[in-house]
């Protein structure tokens, strides 16, 4: 079973070991530290409790952390759109958790958060994290060219969205 809920300090150790992983950080923005440390880890859960309402969950897999998942809304002209941004630790990859947790993070972006659109961009190089966009019900919107230098390597990066369905 997969759940999500807004981070606990007792998650710091679990978080800390999780993250630091070059396998993630390669998949990440550069925000993101490696190596990420027991005090990164602390530091990210104190920003994540001044939301309200929280903008950071913790993604579980029954009683245990195993990533996290975050909205990051927009302002301006892009007021009621939000970027979501995830990652999994890597002896969760394959099972199905991230799909699963991007479409409760959507639906609480929609419901609860009132959003119209929740869109992101992945690395080309990373197609399994495409995949479970997909599943998740985002369409892919085109390829931003050359957009993002990770690693000292210029890559491509995918762009895609979902809209908040009105009846």
């Amino acid at each position: 079973m997969v759940k999500i809920r807004p981070f606990e300090s007792a998650d710091a150790g679990k978080l800390a070991e999780l993250c630091n992983n070059k396998k993630i950080f390669d998949n990440l923005r550069d925000y993101i530290p490696y190596p990420y440390t027991l005090q990164d880890a602390r530091d990210f859960i104190n920003h994540c409790q001044v939301h309200d309402p929280p903008m950071n969950y913790a993604i579980l897999h029954g009683d245990e952390l195993c990533g996290a998942i975050g909205l990051v809304p927009q302002t301006d002209v892009y007021t009621g759109s939000a970027e979501i941004g995830y990652w999994l630790g890597e002896p969760y990859w394959g099972k199905g958790i991230m799909t699963r947790a991007v479409r409760l993070m959507v639906s609480y972006g929609f419901e609860k958060l009132d959003l119209r659109r929740i869109f992101t961009s992945v690395f080309a190089h990373n197609p399994a994290s495409a995949r479970v966009l997909e599943k998740a019900g985002f369409q892919f919107e085109g390829t931003g060219r050359k957009a993002v230098i990770k690693n000292g390597i210029v890559r491509d990066e995918l762009r895609y969205a979902i809209l908040k369905t009105t009846s």
